[in-house]
């Protein structure tokens, strides 16, 4: 797993595979100097604190090399860029050493190389001490070498995919939403699987990225700490871990995969895990007068009782897709019901998509509402029927528009999608045109109806062939 962020990628020069502990020093430009190289400070390697501990050793993956760090110093205030040395060796073998640097290094600020990579590549499950030193590039001289730093490589990913279970939530069942998730996570017998990473998503996350701080001093941040949502750590090595989740909406369906992450953050083959949810939408009514295109319309919000009970609903997210769109959040009382008016403005059908919040952060399956009807008016006539022939060149004919809506004072029409002609509604938002073709033909009648309101209904399109 990659644990590095890409600010935290330097140039580094290659590592360069030595018989013996001495290393070649590369002299670089340098005023004259009077101090001495210091021992570095601040040992990082894989961006976390080195350990000095033998018997706990970090666990990396090794396959890339070991990226390793120090901040070099000097006793001459003068002296800006020094010379870094890393050398590492196994435990097993002291005599196989490593080694690396990194020239123009600046005094005061983490300087970094990697160790080990295709040149000379660390070996798998072995143990390494590593040491740093300074060296003045100017006169060559070198500080002590730092205490060693231990860490263990570690190349090989966990053996089996990890168990998932669930002691409210079984598979191959139905359950009631609104409760936290409980979910425990086993290591399947693997021995060194030391937490584990979930995700809703389907792509499981990168884990243990390092910002930089002050002087180039990493800041790690341990996915097991930060990053609760994604990331549990096993209550023993080879131990299993127990989690209760939210999920970050309620499908129904809802599909978790798990995966072991051994010390080295080697990860497993993924487990997927499949919860089925009983339907826990809330319920959305319309306590005002039929749908009405271009007014408010008022709704009532109910939770569904079984997510109710298991976590009372505090608030509702109203998606309205309209002919203008908008997101509203709204507070429930305490029953778990609220209110909210809503401008219906789009012609052909407005859509409302509702989810429920509950107290514990639950959000509940969507439910969807429409008006579901049709604004545009109805067509008639009686020589030159829709979708059929009748009349002839200089026959008129009648057409009659009737609104489907309430409200319609006026009616736009053209022929042919030519120039458009308004004419006023009557009393009972009706009208009638006369109308005398010059030839016979194919012909297409488009009207749309205004409301006293200035908001226009969806078109209607009447087609007919003239005799």
């Amino acid at each position: 797993m990659n644990r590095t962020s890409a600010a935290r990628i330097r140039a580094a020069l290659a590592p360069v595979a030595a018989a013996g502990l001495a290393l070649l020093v590369v002299a670089t430009p340098a005023h004259a100097t009077g101090g001495t190289p210091t021992t570095p400070t601040d040992l990082y390697n894989e961006y976390q604190a080195c350990s000095t501990d033998q018997a706990k050793p970090l666990y990396v993956a090794g396959r890339d090399g070991l990226v390793v760090e120090g901040i070099p110093g000097h006793t001459d205030a003068g002296v800006r860029w020094v010379t870094e040395q890393f050398r590492a060796w196994p435990l097993s073998d002291p005599s196989q050493v490593i080694t690396g640097e990194r020239g123009y290094a600046s005094v005061g600020n983490e300087a970094a190389t990697t160790l080990g990579g295709l040149n000379a590549p660390l070996l798998n499950g072995e143990t390494y001490a590593w040491q740093a030193r300074t060296v003045d590039a100017d006169s060559g001289a070198a500080s002590d070498w730092s205490a060693s730093c231990y860490v263990t490589t570690d190349d090989t990913f966990p053996s089996a995919a990890p168990t998932v279970s669930s002691s409210n939530y079984p598979e191959g069942q139905q359950n009631q939403g609104g409760a936290p998730i409980k979910l425990t996570f086993g290591a399947n017998g693997v021995s060194d699987v030391a937490g584990y990473e979930f995700t809703w998503f389907g792509t499981f996350p990168v884990g243990g990225v390092s910002s930089v701080g002050e002087h180039g001093i990493p800041e790690y941040h341990d996915p097991y700490v930060t990053s609760p949502n994604y990331f549990a750590r096993a209550d023993s090595l080879g131990g299993s871990a127990t989690v209760n989740l939210i999920p970050p909406n309620d499908s129904g369906y809802l599909v978790l995969r798990v995966a072991s992450l051994d010390r080295a953050f080697n990860m497993s083959q993924p487990t997927t895990y499949y919860i089925s949810v009983k339907p826990d939408a809330p319920t959305v009514t319309k306590v005002s007068n039929s749908p009405q295109y271009g007014k408010d319309a008022t709704f009532k919000l109910t939770p569904d009782p079984g997510l109710q009970a298991a976590s009372p609903v505090v608030s509702y997210t109203v998606k309205h897709l309209g002919q203008s769109q908008s997101e509203t959040t709204v507070k429930a009382s305490a029953s778990g019901i609220a209110e909210l008016k809503v401008t219906l403005d789009d012609p052909y059908s407005d859509i409302l998509l509702v989810t429920s919040t509950s107290a514990n952060g639950w959000v509940s399956q969507q439910q969807w509402w429409s008006t579901g009807g049709d604004t545009s008016p109805t067509v008639t006539s009686d020589v030159y029927p829709e979708n059929g022939s009748g009349g002839g060149a200089g026959v008129p004919g009648t057409f009659t528009f009737t609104p489907k809506i309430k409200g319609a004072v006026s009616y736009t029409y053209s022929i042919n999608w030519g120039e458009g002609t308004t004419v006023k509604a009557g009393p009972h938002g009706e009208a009638q045109i006369s109308w005398t073709p010059t030839d016979s033909g194919w012909y297409a009648l488009e009207v749309y109806g205004t409301t006293k309101d200035g908001a226009q209904t969806a078109p209607a399109d009447y087609f007919f062939v003239v005799n």
